[in-house]
């Protein structure tokens, strides 16, 4: 059983939206959220990374950061403004890029059943990143990151969606990246029946967010221990979307070096490892495949498949690429902790990969083919656990257009 609840959002005006709107915090650095929210004061980047308001030298961990994201969200209630609905309410939010769309439901949903395991995670959290949206959901008293759920497909769940988005939205914005987004609210007595369709699902998937969930357990946490405990901080904001719907890209990688062996020697030791090489093109064209740019030149390298009885997370191409050329060839180590490994969304494209390299900034460069939504269940259905940057999912919500406040 899995449960939603409605809630009441923070949220602009609908003739604020496309100005507050802005990209997930954990997608961008510093310079390049300052750069996106230059001339526009509205940016919810301003919440989200209040760094951008500060001097340059400031530390994004620093105190005057927590600080200046309250003073900045206050501010932007008024001037955009942002409104609090009166009714609890639940959301379908549209994401449409090219031929590709897609529509999941946005609501609250349960850190007891996040904390059960019925609520299913992929990846591991780094503890600093936990660190930093703990404290900015605890300042803020509110949730500014909305986390990408997914589940097995549902026809009850389908046909109550496409009845609930026939109306005009109460969002519709294009982003600068060119992805629409269009929010609708549910109606009472949908909101009811979704809230019984999401019942019957046997489980919930983390896809994208696994440090925005986390971070929601550990302030529910940290302000009950402080006396401070609400309902709201109980849940989390999510959309959950249709498995079908789902699109992945690859998570490619760079190392910085070559770890002293020459470009030559470093194609000349893949057969030690059962890896073979060809010439190649910029991305892999199946399972098994990884497309590799060394001075000048893609190559492909054919993994050698896993055996028999191999567990889903173990048999991944990220993870066959770690043990079989990161690890030993180019002595790259814990892949979450490791300086010389740079993780770069397949969203980018091969020619990013190229620029890495090009410009010395990575002395070789690897596109992946990307996981399938299959895998990612099978994975986490069994308990796995994926390498880190194994996914990237694509196209991105946004945040500003739902607060959850807590």
């Amino acid at each position: 059983m899995s449960v939603v609840l409605p809630f009441r959002a923070l949220r602009p005006t609908p003739d604020a939206a496309a100005r507050v709107a802005s990209v997930p915090y954990d997608v961008v650095n510093t310079d390049e959220a300052r750069q996106l929210a230059s001339g526009n004061p509205h940016s919810f980047l301003r919440v989200t990374r209040a760094e951008v308001d500060l001097p340059p030298e400031t530390n994004p961990y620093d105190g005057r950061v927590y600080a200046q994201a309250v003073r900045n969200l206050e501010d932007l209630k008024r001037a955009a403004p942002l409104v609090q609905e009166t009714e609890a309410s639940l959301y379908f939010y549209r994401l449409r890029l090219g031929g590709h769309e897609q529509t999941g439901l946005a609501g609250c949903f349960s850190l007891d059943e996040y904390d059960a395991g019925r609520i299913k995670k992929h990846e591991k959290t780094r503890r600093d990143k936990e660190d930093d949206r703990t404290r900015h959901m605890i300042e803020l008293r509110a949730q500014t990151g909305i986390v990408f759920l997914t589940y097995r497909a549902s026809a009850a769940i389908d046909k109550l969606a496409s009845r609930a988005t026939a109306g005009p939205p109460l969002f519709d914005i294009t982003a600068p990246d060119g992805v629409r987004h269009l929010v609708w609210r549910v109606g009472r007595a949908d909101r009811d029946a979704l809230v019984a369709a999401i019942g019957a699902l046997p489980a919930l998937y983390v896809a994208d967010g696994h440090h925005r969930v986390a971070s929601a357990a550990r302030a529910r946490a940290e302000m009950a221990a402080a006396g401070l405990p609400t309902a709201e901080a109980s849940t989390f904001i999510a959309v959950a979307f249709p498995d079908a719907e789902v699109r992945i890209e690859a998570y490619n990688r760079t190392v910085k070096d070559l770890a002293g062996l020459s470009p030559e020697a470093l194609l000349s030791s893949f057969a030690g490892q059962g890896v073979t090489v060809s010439a190649g093109r910029p991305a892999p064209e199946r399972t098994g495949q990884v497309s590799m740019y060394l001075a000048g030149r893609w190559h492909t390298l054919t993994l050698p498949p896993p055996a028999a009885g191999t567990p889903p997370a173990e048999a991944l191409d990220v993870e066959v690429l770690q043990r079989r050329v990161l690890e030993p060839l180019l002595k790259v180590g814990d892949p979450r902790s490791d300086k010389r490994l740079d993780f770069v969304g397949g969203v980018r494209g091969p020619q990013e990969l190229e620029r890495l390299v090009t410009s010395g900034q990575a002395a070789v460069a690897f596109s992946l083919f990307p996981v399938s939504v299959a895998d990612l269940l099978a994975i986490a259905d069994t308990g796995g656990i994926m390498p880190p940057k194994s996914t990237w999912f694509e196209p991105k919500l946004r945040d500003g257009l739902l607060v959850h406040l807590i």
